[in-house]
């Protein structure tokens, strides 16, 4: 004879597991190879709502879900490592300059974010997933939209050569913090910022970022001439701003754009209008 007890306890066991299985799949938090690190149980992670995931295949919708969480603590809540600009015109003025150039990027599918830092160093930086940041100190120094339109589209170059996900992976072994099934969003998180931040590109990722950034200007209808006339002017500057601190090689960058342009066409394209660029942004700090 059955057992009525006996069997309610392996039907309710039954929908116990189902519905933890069920959580899993609908909310996405197991993400990568099953064979996690043998000090942390899925349930354990599936209970905190951590994510794994791992560098070497990370997804777009991965990467961005990632750069949102890495924004919030660059700027978020006004208690991270910079602040918004709070002006809608200027902050308005560089997304129509992103927007411009995100449909000519190799990743035009990501959701960029593009938003100006209050800080008077000329800076810009890129975090995965299509986030950008200018500084308004590199907002004042540029002499045309061209010119700020050359940065943009470098950082955009970084983002299409995934080079934060390399750089953060490299890291992340460095540190320690890979395993077999990949390694904790959160820890991932405070990697990326440290990373975005302060850490300078590899050469190489420079160069492509910049040739990336070149052909995405171009091709977006901008004087391609800026790009290398804007790398020149930081680089005669008195004092070498921290945009070209984080951006190693700038001489011989400068010469390899200017090679990889047509004189006769250098100067054909929107954005060297230099009047109208200082009006727009005369309301800068």
């Amino acid at each position: 004879m059955v057992n009525p007890l006996l069997t309610t306890i392996k039907q309710s066991r039954r929908r116990l597991l189902y519905g933890i299985v069920a959580t899993a799949v609908a909310l996405g938090l197991i993400v990568g190879t099953a064979n996690p690190a043998p000090a942390q149980s899925w349930l354990d992670l599936i209970l905190r709502g951590a994510q794994i995931i791992q560098l070497s295949t990370m997804s777009d919708r991965q990467e961005m879900r990632l750069g949102a969480q890495i924004n919030d603590q660059i700027i978020g809540s006004g208690e991270g490592q910079f602040q918004l600009y709070r002006d809608d015109r200027i902050q308005d003025y560089v997304e129509r300059i992103g927007d411009r150039l995100v449909p000519y990027s190799q990743r035009s599918d990501l959701d960029y974010v593009f938003q100006v830092v209050q800080d008077n160093a000329v800076n810009a930086f890129a975090t995965m997933g299509g986030y950008v940041y200018v500084t308004t100190g590199l907002m004042k120094t540029a002499d045309n939209e061209a010119q700020l339109a050359s940065v943009v589209g470098h950082e955009i170059g970084h983002i299409v050569g995934r080079h934060a996900v390399k750089q953060l992976r490299q890291a992340a072994i460095a540190q320690g913090a890979m395993t077999a099934a990949g390694v904790e969003d959160s820890v991932l998180v405070n990697i990326a910022v440290e990373l975005g931040i302060s850490r300078p590109h590899s050469r190489d990722d420079e160069r492509e970022a910049d040739m990336l950034g070149l052909d995405n200007i171009t091709q977006a209808g901008y004087a391609p001439s800026a790009m290398p006339a804007f790398m020149a002017k930081l680089m005669s500057a008195s004092s070498p701003p921290t945009f070209l601190s984080t951006h190693p090689s700038v001489s011989s960058r400068v010469e390899d754009l200017s090679a990889q342009i047509d004189p006769a066409t250098a100067n054909q394209g929107d954005g060297l209008d230099a009047a109208t660029y200082q009006a727009t942004v005369a309301s800068l700090p």
